[in-house]
């Protein structure tokens, strides 16, 4: 996450990028543009207060080589020579419109901006932010005709969220440049983060986390629930999220004790982690730090309820891990023929 206290824009341009699939243009602008202070005072923390609450980061990759990323290039043009920002950032609107290669890809408005003293990991530094504006909000405009007040509907970009976003700090570790990305928009997930961009989680504590809760999660899914139920699910789940927030690291052979009382659940896991693996083309690993910001986002994603067929409802909390099998039974009736649940209780609230 970055702090934006002292962050300023240096340089800004608006293009429009078509759609290759719809074979609608694009089309550029000439010129920067010149804030007056009442949109620069809105536009600044429009663009950058996304990224206060972004955990992790980001660095850019490539089949054969990172330097031959096309935004790693063009963002390291705009670093090493500021005068060449209006065409580098023509060629960045380019590459986004070589991506949309389905109807679902919407044309839009494409910001590209230079911006000052972001601070990043207690290191200020600038950075290139590109953000695209999908949808736009209907508004009222009134206005004076003659005597009267009349009004008219017109459409602007809503202030409240950036569609799609990213910031690429002129700064770098190990693994290459450091790179921030929000996408409000899912529905076209592949196109922004692997076509586009074209990058990859850093390979720290914070993804090493973000990996492994993902592959509880999914192991949850595709096995837990479909072999014994939501209730084992939810159960597995809710005691994963306290586990990693009663420990400090993980450590992949102490989970499964304190996790599974069933040693087939534990093989059940080492089986489903290696296919995870290959799936994702990642490797989890045995031991890590827990990133605390990482667990409590995941957290928030997470939903531990059972829906039953007859429209009934049953919430567990999630902080809770041993409520679900202490107050409740799952059951057999013979008589109608159905599953039930028994839930015990001292008081209703």
């Amino acid at each position: 996450m970055i702090k934006r206290n002292n962050a300023t824009i240096s340089k800004f341009i608006i293009h429009k990028v078509g759609n290759k699939f719809n074979d609608t243009k694009n089309a550029f602008s000439e010129s920067e543009v010149q804030f007056d202070e009442a949109s620069y005072d809105l536009m600044l923390p429009f663009l950058l207060r996304p990224f206060g609450s972004v955990v992790q980061s980001h660095r850019f990759n490539h089949h054969a080589n990172i330097k031959l990323n096309e935004i790693n290039t063009y963002t390291e043009d705009i670093f090493g020579d500021e005068s060449n920002f209006i065409d580098v950032s023509k060629n960045i609107v380019k590459h986004l419109y070589e991506q949309s290669n389905s109807v679902q890809i919407k044309t839009g408005d494409v910001i590209v901006a230079i911006f000052e003293g972001i601070e990043f990991n207690e290191i200020v530094t600038n950075a290139v932010g590109i953000f695209k504006i999908e949808s736009k909000s209907n508004f009222f405009q009134t206005y004076l005709e003659g005597n009267s007040y009349d009004v008219a509907v017109q459409q602007g970009i809503n202030t409240k969220k950036v569609d799609k976003g990213c910031l690429i700090l002129n700064q770098t570790d190990a693994e290459g440049p450091i790179v921030l990305t929000v996408d409000n928009n899912n529905y076209d997930a592949q196109y922004w983060i692997n076509n586009f961009l074209n990058i990859k989680y850093a390979n720290d504590f914070n993804s090493h986390t973000q990996n492994y809760i993902e592959l509880c999660k999914e192991f949850s899914t595709e096995i837990l629930k479909t072999s014994y139920g939501n209730q084992e699910q939810n159960i597995f789940l809710a005691k994963t999220v306290d586990y990693f927030k009663e420990h400090e690291f993980v450590n992949i052979e102490n989970f499964k004790e304190e996790v599974f009382e069933d040693d087939k659940h534990k093989t059940l896991f080492d089986d489903y982690k290696k296919s995870f693996e290959g799936e994702q083309e990642l490797l989890i690993l045995n031991q890590f730090d827990v990133a605390e910001p990482v667990v409590k986002k995941q957290k928030a994603k997470i939903k531990t309820e059972i829906k039953l067929d007859t429209q009934i409802q049953i919430k567990l909390d999630i902080d809770a891990p041993d409520a679900a099998s202490e107050y409740l039974e799952r059951g057999f009736d013979e008589e109608k023929k159905m599953y039930y649940y028994k839930v015990f209780f001292n008081t209703e609230g």
